[in-house]
This record gives structure tokens, C-alpha cells and sequence, in this order.
């Protein structure tokens, strides 16, 4: 019948009717303002990332017929694990930091981590001085709640829209850590300081191109939202 067999691709959320009519409608609010006056260059996009201590790397391997592959072991159920936070602009990494191990993230200890942020940006006038830093954010719940909000609004920062279960259009997810976990792959770490090493390691190695084309990217993804009736970018 010329079919082929596949399974199905996982995507982040099964989308409702209104999540996609909502994807649909922020895509095509921030795309009409890009074209009316272009504002990308003021964006400050965050997110957060787990890294793992042990980055096993599957190599692919020439055999000959019959000839076993050598074994990977997988991460186990646990793995030991830091969670990362970073702030990035079509320049550069702002700012980022590691929470503590076991500590999770709550709205308090996220707006603490906003007024470090912010410092950063007072250190570097360009990014403040410029027309007005535009935040974005998931929707995360720390990220929403009230004294997040308040946090916001007291540094006079803009927050973007950002539709739910929408990581196909945050430009961490799609550009920044993809490119994060290739460098990752196959490293080994003892600590969270470590761990901060090889960041700053990778973070320096990307030229302000990397992290222009991840945030222009912003504008095709857009359009393809509004072109596919709101369904997730199939990269």
C-alpha cells in the first residue's frame, strides 16, 4: 500500500481545542507587534533545567554480523541531579545560578533569585538602558504566583504572554538546552561545583550568534503555530 510503519512522536501535553485557539492568538499578538516595531532585542527569556552528575553517551559503532554492541548502563531511577536557572538575551547569558541539593523551588526563593537577576542587569546598563527589559517566563507555578507578579512589576519589567504546556516556543527548551545537553553528553561530575564549571565552561564557548539565532527563532515559530491551528512545532 506504500505505507511505513511509526510510532507516535510524545509531545508535552494533549492539547484542548482552547489551548491550541490560545497558542494560536498569543502567537499572532506577539508576531503583529514584532512586525509593527521590532522588540525582540529586548527580551530576557529564563529557564530551568535539571543536570544530571552522570551524562552517559551512547556511541554508535561499526560491527561486523553476529558482533555485540558494547553496553551503555542507563542512569539509575535517582540519579544524583542539580537544578539550573538561567537568564539569557539575544547577547548573551545574563545570569544563572544552582539551587542547593534538595532544595526546591518555591515562589519566594524564585523572586529571590529575580533580585539577583536584576542586579545583574543594573551591572550591565546596555540591557536596562535599552527600551525596557520585556520578562519571559513559563507559567510554572512559582512563576505566576502573586509575589512573583508584585516582583515584576516593582522592576518595571514587561511580561510577555506565554501560553501553557508551550515549551515548543521557549526558547530555553528549543534552542539553549538542546545545544546544553549535546555538550553535556558523556561528562561525569562529583559536585555542584563541577557542575558550574563545565557551565561556564559551555556558556563562554557560545558566540552572541547562538543566542541571536535562538531568540529570532521566535518569529518562525510563531508563524508556524498560527499556520498548523495552534498544534506543537514538529522539529
Amino acid at each position: 500500500m506504500g505505507k511505513v510503519s511509526k510510532l507516535g512522536k510524545w509531545v508535552p501535553h494533549e492539547l484542548t481545542v482552547s489551548n491550541r485557539i490560545q497558542r494560536m492568538n498569543i502567537c499572532a499578538s506577539l508576531r503583529d507587534r514584532q512586525n509593527n516595531r521590532s522588540f525582540l532585542d529586548q527580551i530576557i527569556t529564563g529557564d530551568e533545567r535539571w543536570v544530571l552528575y552522570c551524562n552517559p553517551k551512547r556511541k554508535r559503532q561499526w560491527l561486523s554480523p553476529g558482533q555485540s554492541s558494547l553496553q551503555c548502563p542507563k542512569p539509575g531511577l535517582h540519579p544524583r541531579k542539580v537544578l539550573l536557572y538561567v537568564w539569557w538575551d539575544i547577547r548573551g547569558i545574563t545570569h544563572f545560578e544552582l539551587l542547593k541539593q534538595n532544595q526546591t523551588v518555591t515562589a519566594e526563593i524564585y523572586s529571590q533569585q529575580l533580585e539577583r537577576l536584576q542586579a545583574a542587569l543594573v551591572e550591565k546598563p546596555s540591557l536596562v538602558n535599552r527600551k525596557g527589559v520585556l520578562f519571559h517566563h513559563d507559567n510554572a507555578r512559582p512563576h505566576t504566583a502573586r509575589i512573583t507578579v508584585e516582583k515584576i512589576k516593582n522592576f518595571n519589567w514587561e511580561l510577555l504572554p506565554h501560553p501553557p504546556y508551550s515549551p515548543d516556543l521557549a526558547p530555553s527548551d528549543y534552542h539553549l538546552f538542546r545545544s546544553m545537553q549535546h555538550f553535556l553528553s558523556g561528562k561525569n561530575f562529583n559536585n555542584s561545583e563541577d557542575v558550574k564549571s563545565a557551565l561556564n565552561e559551555y556558556f563562554n564557548s557560545k558566540s552572541q550568534k547562538f543566542f541571536e539565532n535562538g531568540i529570532r527563532k521566535l518569529t518562525d515559530r510563531w508563524e508556524k503555530v498560527i499556520e498548523t491551528d495552534g498544534q506543537y512545532i514538529d522539529d
